[in-house]
């Protein structure tokens, strides 16, 4: 049958030490053995055979023989038996002292008060020594079974330290559970909630073909709580030997569940206390080491996506540089075909001019990456920058659009630190995307206040807007929305340089949407005081 903890903790909750020792105590897990009887009898009878030697020279011995024999019955039994024994046989021995070692004989009496001292004086120590015994006993066998959970992690912590690879310290867990627990079998299953159940893993390494988890797997992954499977009903028989057990065990590191640990044994699994403690130890390590195999692995793609990236920046960098040349020429040789009368040539031209920009980005991004870029900050006013990129843009207007620029004159002197010719840049391209996207007849915002120590630039269009989840892809380079036509010469290219541009200058580029619809791009920049300088 199953069992399973209540529904109410959340997933994750059992991977703590604490909380994980407590649900493996509240499994239908045997957590000790049944005492020896063998150990009973044993003692039972050398009681036996002491009280009849005892009773057969009755006359020629003295109660403190007795009493002596008796009580060294009593501790032998407590050494080896427990607890338990000892008690008994003390009871049992004070009992057979009153009836056969104490007049009058045979009877339930007791003659003199020195008799009762006697047996008083036997039982206590008795039950004592017992009590020290078995305290001594536990604290030994907890001892030893400190002693095998030290040596096991202190095993473990070194095998994992030598493995090479992340795959192989989980490997090497394997080995140190299933040798120190006692079970047959013991494999991990990698888990996350977008992948699901991974690969599995055993003490061979990680599977080749893929073997398809028992379902209990998701079930303990998605509810962070562990399940023990008896097959005596049948289920699961297909998985593991009739008779057998199997527990499986959440692996989580803090409230993240990444995997499961699924033990079985051809007999049922018996955890006392010390091995569940260890055995929660074990599993905190598992999800450490599942945890690193994933951090391995995106470490890995990180770096391969780095390398990518700047290999493709070098391609980029020595396309565009070598590009430079001939479109020079294209354009000349455009210029004099259109002195001939070439109608074609301008045409050609422009579209060499098209080219040039976009070279010319790609030189730009490839320097800003590489921080080869430089700015050269100096003061300026806001007026002036919106007035040149006001003018700037004049030559993009048509079917009815406008710029309507909105200065806020009460703020304190719009001055500020920037780059005149690249902050005038920024605030072009954000134009030309604004006024690409502005319906006919309609209005183009370009506007600027003070802020405390920024002056903060806004340009806003009434187009269709960006979806919330492009917000920020919008300003990676040679992004474009999939719905976009294609647009010869426009690679996405112009907010990804704004933005650079901007953060090289000590400001930011961000986008809000705009109430009513369409799009707001806000610039900010370092302000000034006029008095201060």
């Amino acid at each position: 049958m199953t069992t399973a903890l209540p529904r109410g903790a959340p997933p994750g909750a059992g991977t703590s030490l604490g909380r994980l020792r407590e649900r493996l105590a509240s499994l239908d897990i045997p957590l000790t053995q049944t005492p020896p009887r063998l150990a009973w009898f044993f003692w039972l009878a050398v009681l036996g055979i002491g009280t009849f030697a005892m009773y057969s020279v009755q006359a020629r011995i003295d109660q403190a023989h007795v009493v002596l024999l008796y009580l060294l019955i009593v501790l032998g039994a407590s050494a080896s038996g427990g607890r338990a024994l000892g008690l008994t046989l003390a009871v049992v021995a004070f009992i057979l002292i009153d009836y056969l070692f104490q007049p009058p004989y045979n009877e339930f009496a007791i003659g003199k008060p020195l008799d009762w001292l006697v047996l008083l004086a036997f039982l206590t120590t008795a039950i004592v020594a017992t009590q020290l015994l078995a305290r001594a006993r536990a604290e030994a066998i907890e001892a030893r079974a400190r002693a095998i959970e030290v040596t096991s992690l202190s095993r473990l912590a070194s095998e994992t330290l030598n493995a090479g690879r992340a795959e192989d310290a989980l490997v090497r867990m394997l080995e140190v559970i299933q040798s120190t627990l006692g079970v047959s079998g013991c494999v991990i299953w990698p888990w996350s909630p977008d992948r699901g159940v991974g690969e599995c893993i055993t003490r061979d390494g990680i599977e080749p073909k893929r073997r398809a988890p028992n379902p209990l797997v998701q079930r303990v992954a998605e509810r962070g709580e562990p399940l023990t499977l008896s097959v005596d009903d049948g289920l699961g028989a297909e998985h593991s030997a009739p008779g057998a057990r199997e527990l499986f065990l959440p692996l989580g590191v803090q409230s993240r569940v990444v995997g499961v640990l699924a033990l079985s044994d051809e007999q049922p699994i018996v955890f006392d206390p010390p091995k569940q403690r260890f055995l929660a130890a074990l599993t905190y390590y598992a999800a450490l080491g599942i945890d690193r195999a994933r951090l391995v692995r995106e470490a890995e793609h990180a770096a391969a996506l780095r390398e990518a990236d700047r290999l493709k920046d070098n391609l980029l960098a020595s396309v565009s540089h070598d590009l430079r040349t001939p479109l020079t020429t294209i354009k000349a040789l455009a210029q004099t075909a259109a002195l001939r009368g070439d109608t074609a040539a301008a045409a050609i031209e422009e579209q060499a001019d098209r080219l040039t920009r976009l070279v010319a980005d790609l030189l730009d991004l490839s320097r800003m990456k590489g921080d080869a870029f430089r700015v050269t900050p100096d003061i300026n006013t806001a007026e002036d920058l919106i007035g040149a990129a006001q003018r700037q843009a004049q030559g993009l207007l048509g079917d009815g659009k406008m710029i309507r620029t909105v200065v806020d004159l009460e703020s304190p002197a719009l001055v500020g630190r920037f780059d005149f010719t690249h902050s005038l840049r920024i605030l072009g391209n954000l134009l030309e995307n604004a006024l690409r996207y502005t319906p006919a007849a309609g209005s183009v915002e370009l506007g600027v206040r003070r802020d405390g120590d920024a002056l903060v630039f806004t340009v806003a269009d009434n187009g269709p807007g960006i979806p919330a989840a492009e917000s920020e892809r919008i300003f990676q380079p040679f992004y474009r929305h999939a719905d976009t036509a294609p647009d010869v010469g426009r690679a996405g290219l112009g907010l990804s340089i704004a933005r650079r541009l901007a953060e090289i200058q000590q400001g930011s580029l961000t986008y809000e949407p705009r109430p009513g619809g369409g799009s707001v791009f806000v610039l900010t920049l370092p302000a000034v005081d006029i008095e201060e300088d």
